[in-house]
């Protein structure tokens, strides 16, 4: 005769299946862990995703060999001709009155070519006064500076010609009262003084 079990409970088998059921609620919980949640994934409200940084580009920078361009200005030739020279302002200034209208004399040049290196230059002033044909006068200056004694009376002269002055000779001029022609007066510095060449033909 056959007996069956089928109907026969005991503890060990009630442990076994209280065991298996835990292990399927432990599984079931670990497979909804917040690792692998919907929320974690989702990023928070208000932030927006990494994005890539953008930088302007920089200056070019010159090409190899180039020279930046300067912006001082190069320094003033003493040898140019400087008809606004401080100096020539000074010494003006100092001259006795014209003996005409006792006036002083303008410090502005009718005309010249005063510079520091040219062993005679001259600048034609004229007296500051608004009345018709003003005295005129020559100023004459070595290397630049004044030459107060031993030059032959230059009162009525009005102007320079270039072409017949050096950097020795200074011709000025003044007017001959025959059809606008002007005579050249010649001035001559000989290496202690200032000597007058004489008169030359005029233009």
């Amino acid at each position: 005769m056959t007996v069956r079990f089928r109907d026969v409970w005991s503890p060990a088998s009630g442990a076994l299946t209280g065991l298996a059921v835990v292990v399927s609620v432990s599984a079931a919980l670990t497979g909804c862990s917040s690792g692998d949640s919907t929320v974690a994934k989702t990023p928070p409200a208000g932030t927006t995703p990494a994005t890539a940084s953008i930088t302007a580009p920089g200056a070019p920078s010159p090409a190899p060999g180039a020279v930046a361009p300067s912006t001082s200005a190069a320094p003033a030739d003493p040898c140019a001709v400087n008809l606004a020279s401080p100096t020539i302002a000074k010494v003006v200034s100092e001259l006795p009155r014209d003996p005409r209208s006792q006036q002083p004399w303008n410090p502005e040049p009718l005309a010249g070519n005063y510079n520091e290196c040219a062993q005679l230059s001259a600048v034609i002033i004229k007296a500051n006064t608004n009345g018709v044909n003003p005295t005129t006068r020559a100023v004459l200056f070595h290397l630049g500076q004044f030459i107060p004694q031993g030059v032959p009376d230059t009162y009525g002269f009005n102007g320079i010609d270039a072409s017949q002055t050096t950097g020795d000779t200074v011709a000025l001029t003044y007017p001959s009262g025959m059809n606008g022609l002007n005579t050249d007066v010649r001035f001559h510095w000989n290496g202690n003084a200032v000597e007058l060449l004489g008169n030359t033909p005029g233009h």
